[in-house]
């Protein structure tokens, strides 16, 4: 490691020579660079545990178990807990997504992903130490705001792009790429996060990815093996204005139900027919479409008709 360290610090003082950058910022750059490398050092050799935290408010329930803030004892810094329960995971077969999820937290280092400092477990929970982001998420900003403006609109999207972009290089789909999981930091740029449903692809499986056990949302249902179902809709027509007004009354209860919304899944994905990376983009159609309109471009009052919706478009451009 001191080796290691040592042709780190060569490196870059050779970049910073060649940058021809002044020799006093050259030296504050360095023992700045000195300080971090010795809290590393000392971070690697202290084992973290639950202990080396206050726990404070929590911020989020899931299936597994919950998200809540706390501090770092020593260097007081604020961070993200998420506390997930392993018998939970192992009862319902969810040890590979979980697993799944910390290796790409790990792997991938974007400035549009949400930060994993540190992981560790004790006999009854795996604890993931994540960047708190205390600006909400993007569905909080589309209730306060109904639609965004196109500037706005293309902002946030091209952030999310160089989000899905960093995971897909890196050979994972994120399958679950919905508003609420589109979290915003203090100074108002978006980190995606949420990876519970991610997925690594390798050269044997992708593009076609056929999975059984994905299901959309928080503590969703899965959907019906009969996609005749979906084909045949008795849901009345309503106006854009019904549609909108409709939308922004159930918008965060539908989000939570235990049948989730599948408002943001690709069609691929509820026929069951293998998909690959491809549907988190489809994904992020709906939500770009969600922004300038002010609802989803599938959305129903039930879940099944949206299912339908989603389905007949399909039919339509003439592509299932």
């Amino acid at each position: 490691n001191f080796r290691i360290a040592q042709f780190r610090r060569w490196m870059l003082e050779r970049k910073l020579q060649d940058a021809e950058v002044p020799a006093e910022e050259q030296n504050n750059i360095l023992k700045h660079l000195e300080k971090k490398e010795t809290e590393y050092m000392r971070l690697q050799r202290h084992k973290m545990g639950v202990e080396d935290f206050e726990l404070l408010t929590i911020i989020g329930r899931g299936a597994f178990g919950e998200v809540r803030l706390c501090r770092e004892k020593t260097s007081k810094s604020v961070y993200a807990m998420k506390k997930l329960k392993k018998s939970e995971m192992l009862r319902r077969g969810q040890v590979e997504h979980v697993k799944a999820e910390r290796n790409l937290l790990a792997e991938v280092d974007s400035a549009y992903i949400v930060k994993l400092y540190y992981s560790f477990q004790d006999d009854e929970f795996l604890y993931l130490i994540m960047e708190y982001l205390p600006g909400g998420d993007m569905m909080t900003l589309l209730m306060r705001k109904d639609t965004l403006t196109e500037d706005e609109a293309k902002f946030y999207i091209a952030e999310t792009v160089l989000a899905i972009e960093s995971i897909h290089k890196h050979n994972y789909i994120h399958r679950d790429i919905k508003p609420d999981n589109l979290l915003l930091d203090l100074s108002g740029h978006l980190k995606l996060s949420d990876f519970g449903l991610c997925k690594p692809l390798d050269s044997s499986n992708f593009p076609n990815l056929n999975e059984p056990d994905y299901t959309p949302g928080k503590g969703a249902k899965p959907l019906p093996d009969n996609t005749s179902r979906l084909t045949n809709s008795s849901a009345p027509k309503r106006t854009q204005q019904e549609q909108l007004s409709h939308w922004q009354k159930n918008r965060r209860m539908l989000a939570y139900s235990t049948v989730g919304t599948p408002d943001y899944i690709a069609p691929e994905v509820l026929l069951k027919k293998g998909y690959g990376m491809e549907c988190d983009w489809w994904s992020l159609g709906a939500i770009m479409y969600e922004m300038l309109v002010g609802y989803p471009p599938f959305y129903s009052e039930d879940p099944m008709s949206t299912c339908r919706k989603i389905i007949h478009c399909m039919h339509d451009i003439g592509f299932t």
